[in-house]
Order: structure tokens, then C-alpha cells, then sequence
């Protein structure tokens, strides 16, 4: 007897099987998962999964693809430093310091013509000094399946907005010195590195996607822009303390 067709993929039950082990703070292997096919399954999984979680705030964190489509996630929970930050701790959190932009104005898709990066910082109303902590749900996090680890919201577990910076810093950052302590122990200490120098690289290739939501990037919205540090893994709850270019600090607590 021939073999019964596979089901079709559940993004509803990919997303519930997700906010379950975020919820307890645990993980699973890639191979316990039904794995999302595409990029649209995916970002089903990941609404449904941001629906379950009740994500209210318009955060969002911005990426590439292995295959260099742009993607985005929601950042949750999402706090502001001087409220008394705090962010949940579990094993295998990692921290990135990051500059965030807000959108002064939308940036609707275009049809016609692409968004240059002056057309990105036109958009910008303010820059700040930000922290992203990571803690997927998939024990490999996206080295199997970036499609599962876009489905987990990119792996993001918390996002802290900081003080203002100047506006200059969305061209200066890479290279600003950069300082991060964790419980008064220095776990980075040098000029800030961004993955591709240029921290707005991946909101203009997110910009220019034509596929991306009619409802994205919005007047108000926050965006991060990634690491500058890379990724640090904290072993323990503990106090971080964010230097940028010496003058601004960011202080946020794992619990």
C-alpha cells in the first residue's frame, strides 16, 4: 500500500509547540519540529506565534536570509532602559549591543525605483543606543533550519531601548568605542563592529523588499539594526552596562 500523503504544515501548531518552550524557558531540537517549507509558511508561524504572546509593541529586529532575502521579526519583551529594566534570563542567552532607529515618516513599498540609503535616513526621527537579548526556542537556533529560526522570531528573547544618540551614529557606529560589562567584568572592550560595517544595510535591503507587508515600516516604528559586538553568551543572571563612545550607558538586568 502506498504511503498516505505527508500532512500539511500547521503554522498554528508550529507557533503553539514555540510559545510553549518560550514559556518554560526550554528548547528542542530541530528534528522534534515540523519544519516550515518556505518563507511564507514561516512567517505564518511567526505571526500566530506573536499573536500567542500577545506582542503589542512596534519593535522589530531586521536580517538576511542564508539565501540573502531580507526578513523581520517583533522584538519581545520590549522594555526602555530608564523604566528599571528586566529581562528574563535562561541558559543560552546571548547579548547584543545595537543601535536602534525610529521612523519619523512611513517608507511604503515601491513599485517603481528602489529606497536609497539617504532615503532610509531621511526617514529617521532618532537613533539609540539599544540591547537584544537571544534565546531561541531551537536548540541550534537557525544553523538547521532558517526557516524554523525565522519562525521563532529570530530568536530574539527581549529588546532594551537606551538613550538617545546623535543621529551621526548611524554613519559612525562601527568603529565607536564600545564597552560591555556584566557584573562589573569586562565582556567586551574595543571599537564597535557591525557584520556588514554599515548598520543600515539590512533595513534598506528590508526597504526595498517588495514583498514585505503593506503594514511595514511605519511612522513610529522602532528597528533594530544589529549586533556590534557579536553575540555574547550569559551563563548567569546577572547586571550588563553598555558604553557608547564613552559618554552614553545603557544598564538593563537578567533575572
Amino acid at each position: 500500500m502506498a504511503d498516505s500523503a505527508a500532512a500539511p504544515f500547521d503554522p498554528r501548531a508550529l507557533a503553539a509547540k514555540l510559545h510553549g518552550l518560550r514559556r518554560s524557558r526550554n528548547q528542542a531540537p530541530t528534528a522534534g519540529f515540523s519544519l516550515p517549507a518556505d518563507l511564507r509558511h514561516a512567517m505564518d508561524a511567526q505571526n500566530f506565534l506573536a499573536a500567542d504572546e500577545a506582542i503589542e509593541s512596534n519593535a522589530w529586529k531586521v536580517t538576511v536570509s542564508p539565501d540573502g532575502q531580507a526578513v523581520t521579526a517583533p522584538l519581545h519583551p520590549y522594555v526602555q532602559a530608564d523604566s528599571g529594566a528586566q529581562i528574563p534570563w535562561q541558559r543560552g542567552t546571548k547579548f547584543e549591543a545595537e543601535i536602534a532607529v525610529r521612523l519619523g515618516r512611513d517608507l511604503p513599498i515601491r513599485r517603481e525605483g528602489s529606497y536609497s540609503r539617504a532615503d532610509i535616513v531621511e526617514a529617521i526621527d532618532a537613533v539609540h543606543l539599544g540591547a537584544e537579548l537571544l534565546a531561541s526556542a531551537v536548540e541550534e537556533s537557525g544553523k538547521i533550519s532558517f526557516l524554523l529560526f525565522l519562525a521563532d522570531r529570530l530568536g530574539n528573547s527581549g529588546y532594551v531601548l537606551g538613550p538617545r544618540v546623535p543621529r551621526s551614529a548611524v554613519d559612525t557606529a562601527s568603529g565607536t568605542p564600545l564597552k560591555v560589562t556584566f557584573n562589573g567584568q569586562p565582556l567586551y572592550d574595543a571599537p564597535a563592529q557591525h557584520p556588514k560595517g554599515d548598520v543600515l544595510t539590512w533595513l534598506l535591503d528590508y526597504a526595498n523588499d517588495g514583498m514585505r507587508p503593506n503594514t511595514s515600516l511605519k511612522a513610529g516604528a522602532l528597528i533594530t539594526t544589529g549586533t556590534l559586538c557579536g553575540a555574547i553568551e550569559l551563563l548567569t543572571p546577572g547586571e550588563i552596562e553598555i558604553a557608547f563612545g564613552g559618554s552614553t550607558y545603557l544598564r538593563l538586568a537578567l533575572v
